[in-house]
């Protein structure tokens, strides 16, 4: 379900030549820790298996795709290559390193397989918000929302077979902090992933539309890890959840509406907005009010050691945060009030970013994301409930102002009260308590 490899396989079928596939391994990347790459390099075990299987060449490559993958092609003579998308300023450099770095007689070719309507296609400028998006990118679902034509097995073998990989020696190249552990309830790879969202389908969906922003209710889709590491298409999660709209219609309009449009304006808001991670890239309303209450007096000030041990005056926080901590997710209404009461308790909107996108990029299984940069989710639709709101719920990104208070500005407001209203608190907190 990789728009990417079918168009890449096409080409490769077209010339009568052997497909290779290629991941390029980092030793490090942004706040990734050993629960990150070991999601990944679980997942692409399964990928190296599938593609023999398929009789396509699986090559894991140690460093930097600009150091290695120019070489690849020259030693391989590979005739063409093909890459997938993502709005980040850092693999957007990747993928012009590895350009500039080619030889001049073979093509490059980018395929948005991350998105369901090409992020470049969807709107050819950054959109205000879910409103001036919307209608954009349902007008032209009918013409990228469509089944995926299979992967065929390869009828042109390699002159010479891919190395056998050595997984143990991909793990002692990484340069990761080996404290954050991995989590139990997700297991890596494809097959997981879809068994997930069958799950979600025969005992969750039902029940999306009306309690996906309940914390206590089982409503959301859990799949934002597969999404994120590539393992499970956000296109198939759609296609799969579309065949049950006769039977919950709101659910699975909620559904869409999380897993496509809010997700893509977060996509659209990285790909026009070279500041996504800064106040910098705030609208001009926003940047004014947060400037004008940034000496405001705060009630609470704490430090990022404090904030990551969830030690603060408010257990709600402190739950929402060790939830994060111990199972690489946060529900996704809480992570709006969790980004906002940051906002509330550090020194200024810098910091509270900051300390914000570094938490989330070092807990979450899927941190390191444009949705995780910007999206405001009410829910976790499509495994959503990651996301850290960051720009939404600190700097009033996709928002509107609202009436002017201490601090906030004319940025949303939460408190603890507001959630007590929505659910039952009490019963979180108790399942977050801390170990003592």
């Amino acid at each position: 379900d990789n728009w990417a490899f079918l168009y890449a396989q096409r080409l490769a079928l077209k010339q009568e030549l052997p497909l290779h596939v290629c991941f390029c391994l980092v030793p490090k990347f942004l706040e990734a820790t050993i629960r990150h790459y070991d999601f990944l390099l679980r997942g692409l075990q399964e990928v190296a298996e599938e593609c023999a299987e398929l009789n396509i060449s699986f090559h894991l490559l140690l460093g930097c795709a600009k150091d290695v993958l120019p070489a690849f092609v020259v030693e391989h003579g590979v005739g063409g290559l093909v890459t997938d998308f993502s709005p980040l300023r850092l693999p957007r450099q990747w993928v012009e390193d590895v350009r500039e770095g080619l030889p001049e007689d073979v093509p490059f070719a980018q395929v948005d397989a991350h998105n369901i309507v090409p992020c470049w296609v969807a709107s050819p400028k950054q959109e205000y918000s879910a409103r001036t998006i919307r209608g954009k990118i349902h007008a032209q679902l009918p013409e990228f929302l469509t089944e995926f034509p299979p992967v065929v097995h390869h009828p042109h073998s390699p002159s010479c077979p891919a190395e056998p990989i050595a997984w143990e020696a991909c793990y002692s190249s990484l340069q990761v902090d080996h404290t954050v552990k991995e989590v139990k309830w997700a297991t890596p790879g494809t097959a997981a992933g879809l068994a997930m969202l069958k799950s979600f389908i025969s005992e969750r969906l039902k029940s999306f539309g009306s309690h996906r922003n309940d914390p206590n209710k089982a409503a959301l889709s859990n799949l934002s890890p597969w999404f994120h590491f590539g393992q499970v298409s956000t296109q198939r999660a759609i296609l799969e959840v579309q065949k049950h709209r006769h039977k919950y219609k709101e659910s699975v309009d909620a559904f869409v509406e999380e897993a496509v449009v809010r997700r893509e304006l977060a996509e659209n808001f990285c790909y026009y907005n070279e500041n996504y991670d800064s106040v910098q890239g705030a609208y001009d309303w926003a940047q004014t009010t947060l400037k004008l209450h940034a000496k405001d007096k705060r009630p609470y000030l704490y430090n990022l050691q404090e904030l990551e041990q969830g030690t603060t005056h408010d257990p709600l926080w402190n739950a929402a945060q060790l939830q994060m901590v111990r199972e690489g997710k946060m529900h996704g209404f809480l992570r709006m009030y969790w980004a906002k009461k940051i906002l509330e308790w550090t020194h200024s909107p810098e910091e509270a970013l900051k300390f914000a996108i570094y938490l989330n990029d070092r807990y979450e299984l899927d941190g390191r994301d444009p949705n995780g940069y910007v999206g405001k989710l009410q829910d976790g639709g499509m495994g959503w409930e990651r996301l850290i709101c960051c720009l939404w719920s600190i700097c009033g990104i996709h928002d509107q102002g609202w009436a002017e208070r201490a601090i906030f500005g004319k940025i949303r407001y939460m408190n603890y009260a507001g959630c007590k209203r929505k659910f039952d608190v009490d019963q979180f907190e108790r399942r977050y308590a801390p170990a003592h």
